[in-house]
């Protein structure tokens, strides 16, 4: 959530910033304005009830006298009334400012290109696509040709855009998310998690899925919890309302998690194979870190996501993403992209996004520096990577003219030493 002195320090500033995303943000002016009245009126109220006190005194003082207080007991008791209707305003326009507030994303980094995801910036590349002998397959080809995925009989079960894994298929579904785990939280330092697979809303709202979101999350009837769209939400939430002391930063945590999405506004996009399910694996990358270092531990934090896919020899991109295509809590985002030959281009397979300080408002997560101030920390979170999109990945960079799968090497000892995936004779 943007900071409401930041909007009334320079809103026009922060309104340019924010309309570099494509959107019309001066709905912002009425919230400082909004914001004036309410500060005004709180005044007012302070003046009423200062008021009502020095005469509250002068009954006591009267009554010690014997003298009559009925006018003045009449005062006090009206002040009571004007204060009720003042306060009433003022909740009235809080829930403006923070309904406004809640709806509004954060303000991209000015480095950013501006415009859609045709403006997106590649910084890097790495590894040399492979060439073909044969047309390499789409993963969800060579997935049912193994007989190691089950599309058919998982939508019998639970409805479209749902997969069964299977034998082998769950084998290497499972090598990939332990390899990922044991390499960020033996190497690089993170701390693994089991987070809850269901939060509650206010835990929704820390990290921006409500109330902009609600539509594409699965929310659990006569109750307050949703199942969670990605482990960022447990994770990112962990120190919700706390201030943490004596604070190592970065402070870094991981977790694998399913993940649960209706993506509603999806429709129509990658509907056949793993690249966009309701239900799919992820292992997620969050830090907490200090507000002065955040882009430092963006770097990291991407490197170390980028670190799976280099050992497993798959080729990708760095996309840093332009402001029309960011997420609502990111200021920069970078997209991890891995060459998939089955459709001859890249495709997503993870965001490394800082978010600044702007989950960390909405979460109350606030650290004490050395000099025992107290401020926001900066929050960051990237897919250390989407394990199904992996899997699709690995599918069809390492297919066989045959139709077999070989396992890169790395996963081997992962998969119990098999070494490939073949027909089942």
């Amino acid at each position: 959530m943007l900071d409401i002195k930041m909007l009334r320090d320079d809103v026009e500033t922060i309104i340019t910033a924010l309309n570099r995303r494509g959107d019309d943000f001066g709905y912002l002016r009425d919230v400082v304005k909004w914001d004036d009245e309410r500060r005004v009126l709180v005044q007012k109220v302070e003046e009423f009830k200062k008021e009502r006190n020095d005469k509250s005194k002068l009954i006591g003082e009267m009554k010690r006298k014997g003298e009559d207080t009925t006018a003045i007991m009449n005062e006090v008791a009206d002040f009571g009334d004007k204060i009720k209707t003042e306060d009433d305003k003022i909740a009235e326009l809080e829930k403006k400012i923070f309904d406004a507030l809640a709806m509004t994303p954060n303000v991209p980094r000015e480095t950013l290109a501006e415009g859609d995801e045709d403006h997106n910036v590649c910084l890097k590349m790495w590894g040399e696509p492979r060439k073909f002998t044969f047309k390499p397959k789409p993963h969800y080809e060579i997935a049912e040709d193994l007989d190691i995925v089950d599309f058919e009989r998982a939508s019998k079960i639970s409805g479209s855009r749902f997969a069964t894994y299977k034998g082998l298929g769950a084998k290497l579904e499972r090598a990939l998310i332990a390899y990922m785990l044991d390499m960020h939280t033996e190497e690089q330092g993170y701390l693994e998690f089991i987070p809850p697979f269901m939060v509650n809303s206010k835990t929704m709202f820390g990290t921006g899925q409500l109330p902009k979101f609600s539509e594409d999350m699965y929310h659990v009837d006569g109750t307050d919890n949703w199942l969670i769209p990605t482990a960022e939400v447990p994770l990112t939430n962990y120190n919700q309302d706390e201030i943490i002391q004596n604070a190592q930063f970065p402070i870094k945590m991981t977790a694998y998690t399913p993940c649960f999405r209706q993506e509603a506004g999806s429709a129509g996009r990658d509907t056949r194979g793993l690249i966009r399910q309701h239900q799919f694996n992820k292992v997620e990358l969050v830090m907490y870190a200090h507000p002065e270092h955040s882009y430092e531990a963006l770097d990291m934090l991407t490197d170390e996501a980028e670190e799976v896919l280099r050992r497993l020899n798959l080729p990708y991109r760095v996309m840093q993403l332009a402001t029309g295509d960011l997420g609502f809590c990111s200021a920069n985002t970078n997209d991890l992209e891995v060459w998939m030959p089955g459709f001859d281009t890249y495709r997503e397979i993870s965001s490394c996004s800082n978010c600044l300080d702007f989950q960390a408002r909405r979460a109350n997560i606030r650290f004490r520096d050395e000099n025992g101030k107290v401020e926001f920390i900066h929050t960051l979170n990237g897919s250390g990577v989407a394990v199904g999109r992996c899997f699709s990945a690995i599918l069809e960079n390492y297919q066989n003219e045959d139709g077999s799968v070989t396992i890169p090497e790395i996963l081997v000892p992962y998969m119990g030493g098999v070494t490939k995936i073949e027909k089942r004779k």
